[in-house]
């Protein structure tokens, strides 16, 4: 993405919220925005304001039961007088502290920045705050500093417009809410600066970068927050596990479109099938407030299917209903799912007359769903038998749109991991997801697929751009969404916006090794940050210790910031096939070790030149020889490498930036230079 090209204009901005009647806890209050992490800080802040006789609004504490969190935070600062920010390493990179010190500059409203530390901002909270009230924490600590808080907060009350702080009545109801086509601009994304070029959802409410902690925060997002948790299979021979998570799977797809619900990533959810765990537990580690069970029985053609919501936090049951069905109209069971699981969240919910997927046989069903089975196990074997499946769906239905997606979405998965010459696979993975683009014109996934290819195959940024701007306005983005508009901004070395996209991936799914992973060596590990890519692969393998290139990255991590010992103990916890070979040949090269090196690189290139010449450039350029870098470079070139796409600013690269050949590579792959 160029800068400047538009993103905020994918869903425009958000609904404006109407003018606040909330009050916060006494007129006039100041309003309290921090990062989640730093909640002990907030709270001691905000005890000692209140002491000094000043009010204050501060989430958790002041949003009133049954409230929806987000709409009270937006008027809460519509209510205030001053908005309070505790700026820190964390909370510049919380995309919710940006978004209320935003809303709060849109209302006019003062802000005192009390910060903590030194931590580099942002252009889009640069921009905000560049007119606030500061008060730097310097080497006297904060604590000492909050008399003087309390002056400057006390000075910009006394000057504020009583309409801002006008209390509403006790006797008052509270204003009604929006319909839902309100509900769905309010709740999926606020357009931020144009510099910024980020898009995020209003109900995010927990700090993006939470996700990437060992721990999960224990404040869900909202209390509209959901982990579609696996389906058991409840036939009596236990054969029908693949039907149980392709339902479940389906609801999950099914209620991420319903306005007002966050949903965690299936990735995230799936990570407690099979296993025994508490509510309290789940909902902690998924930062949820709820979590969907179900179980599905499939006997004589009949499908049924149960379902209950229950409260993460108490375990009590909320909502419960069975359904029945036979084989062929079980996928639109989801959506009576999804209806009366948001009419008992007392969430609004349009009828949605866009028609639902259906199917012609159960046997095409029976196909599709052993299908994602069988590419949820990111195993060559898996996505191979995937790719059959899937086909024989197709030909027994060739309208059934779902199918072609996911066909696709097999594809991608093996050229993006070798295991067929790219030109094969991904021409196949475009031609499937174009077919499922024209049977379903209204999934985002289709044209989120056609992005990625145009990403790491086609090299082609502007139709990448077009493509995620098709996908969004259909949808809200999910984890993979994020994540190709993360790479393409990467790619081009946008950094920053990069990172956020990554961020709010991961907070989408916040136990995805692929999100973690993809941070650390598409952003974190190119743009210099390598105490973060260390922290977040290091995190990915800790989610998924099989980790595909996980421990060559964590390696390479390692071997950069001159851990030699450490980096060659991970490289070789590697597979030969995904950098084992390569990453041994660079570290004893840097260890002087040269003939050793030379050894692992001559084994690389027999095993692994035809299929990733790409690692072959860079395990060159590295050594500091050029000429053959540059001669497995073009080889990459030549046969489409899908790593290349994020050649640019690639630390192994660095030996090769002063060469003019290197230039004019970045202008061949259409890169800035």
């Amino acid at each position: 993405m160029a800068e400047g090209d538009g993103w905020d204009q994918i869903n425009g901005p958000a609904a404006a919220a109407p003018e606040a009647t909330l009050v916060p806890n006494s007129p006039g209050a100041a309003f309290i925005s921090y990062a989640s992490q730093d909640a002990a800080l907030a709270d001691a802040l905000c005890a000692a304001l209140e002491r000094e006789g000043v009010g204050c609004w501060i989430a958790p504490r002041d949003v009133r039961p049954g409230d929806f969190y987000a709409d009270a935070i937006v008027q809460a600062i519509n209510a205030c007088s001053v908005l309070v920010v505790v700026l820190s390493r964390n909370s510049v990179d919380s995309a919710h502290v940006l978004r209320e010190v935003e809303r709060a500059s849109s209302k006019r409203r003062p802000v005192i920045t009390l910060r903590i530390d030194g931590a580099p901002l942002p252009p889009a909270l640069e921009y905000f705050l560049s007119a606030s009230q500061w008060i730097e924490s310097g080497a006297e600590g904060f604590e000492r500093l909050f008399p003087k808080l309390a002056a400057a907060v006390r000075s910009q009350m006394a000057s504020a417009p009583k309409a801002a702080v006008e209390p509403r009545p006790a006797n008052r109801a509270p204003p009604k809410r929006k319909p839902s086509r309100y509900l769905v601009v309010a709740a999926v994304v606020i357009a931020l600066a144009a510099a910024y070029l980020v898009f995020q959802r209003l109900w995010l409410t927990e700090h993006v970068a939470a996700a990437q902690r060992s721990t999960a925060s224990p404040h869900p997002a909202n209390d509209k927050s959901i982990a579609v948790l696996p389906f058991a299979d409840m036939s009596e021979a236990k054969d029908q596990e693949y039907f149980a998570d392709g339902i479940a799977e389906e609801v999950l797809d099914r209620l991420a479109k319903v306005p007002g619900l966050t949903i965690v990533g299936r990735a995230s959810s799936f990570q407690f099938k099979d296993k025994s765990a508490d509510p309290g537990t789940v909902g902690a580690a998924l930062g949820v407030s709820y979590l969907l069970e179900g179980s599905v029985r499939k006997e004589a053609g009949r499908v049924r299917v149960a379902a209950k919501l229950v409260e993460a936090r108490t375990g009590a049951q909320r909502w419960s209903d069975h359904f029945e069905s036979d084989e062929v109209d079980v996928l639109n069971v989801q959506d009576t799912i999804a209806t009366g699981l948001a009419r008992a969240l007392q969430i609004a919910v349009e009828a949605d007359t866009a028609p639902r997927a259906s199917i012609k046989s159960p046997e095409a069903l029976d196909a599709y769903l052993r299908g994602l089975q069988s590419l949820d196990r990111d195993t060559q074997e898996g996505a191979e038998a995937a790719v059959a499946q899937l086909q024989q769906a197709l030909s027994l239905d060739p309208t059934f749109a779902p199918a072609a997606i996911a066909l696709a979405r097999a594809y991608v998965f093996i050229g993006d991991l070798g295991w067929l010459p790219p030109r094969v696979a991904f021409e196949r993975g475009r031609e499937a997801a174009t077919l499922g683009q024209r049977l379903d014109p209204k999934s985002p996934l289709a044209h989120v697929m056609l992005a990625e290819i145009h990403v790491i195959y086609d090299w082609d940024w502007a139709a990448a751009n077009r493509e995620l701007k098709q996908a969004f306005a259909l949808g809200p983005p999910d984890t993979y969404g994020a994540q190709v508009a993360s790479w393409l901004a990467a790619a081009q070395g946008h950094w920053n916006e990069a990172r956020q996209l990554a961020l709010e991936a991961i907070a989408l799914d916040p136990l995805n090794a692929n999100a973690h992973g993809g941070i650390a060596f598409e952003i974190y590990l190119r743009s210099g940050n390598l105490s973060e890519a260390e922290r977040s692969l290091r995190r990915a393998l800790e989610i998924a210790p099989q980790y595909g290139t996980g421990h060559y990255f964590l390696g390479e991590t390692l071997m950069l910031q001159g851990h030699l010992d450490a980096a060659l103990a991970e490289f070789r916890k590697e597979t030969l096939d995904d950098g084992q070979l390569e990453g041994s040949a660079m570290v004893h090269f840097a260890a002087g070790r040269k003939a050793d090196s030379d050894a692992s690189l001559a084994e690389a290139i027999r095993r692994n030149g035809d299929s990733w010449a790409s690692e072959i450039a860079r395990v060159y350029a590295f050594r500091g020889e050029k000429d053959h870098a540059f001669e497995w470079l073009e080889r990459a070139y030549e046969g489409r490498d899908e790593d290349l796409y994020f050649m640019k600013d690639d630390p192994l690269f660095k030996n090769l930036e002063s060469d003019p050949r290197y230039k004019a590579f970045l202008r061949k792959m259409n890169l800035p230079e």
